[in-house]
């Protein structure tokens, strides 16, 4: 499956908001620092999908607050 995905870094907490069929909003308390919002992005939505880390791949926007990621089931 392939999000479009809109991070929010530093927010007071963790919290995933569907905007439509295959975009979302992702608010994080990670600082975007060292690759520590990226991260952090991939353990909640590991979470919210029920899948392993591993299964969840930043494919564009690394840098970005938008990105596109790939959730393999």
């Amino acid at each position: 499956m392939k999000i479009q995905v809109k991070v929010i870094p530093r927010s007071s907490e963790n919290k995933v908001s569907k905007e439509n069929d295959m975009s979302y909003r992702v608010k994080i308390t990670a600082p975007p620092v060292d690759g520590k919002a990226n991260k952090q992005l991939i353990e909640v939505l590991s979470k919210e999908f029920g899948v392993a880390k591993s299964k969840v791949k930043i494919v564009k926007g690394e840098t970005g607050r938008n990105k596109i990621i790939v959730i393999e089931e």
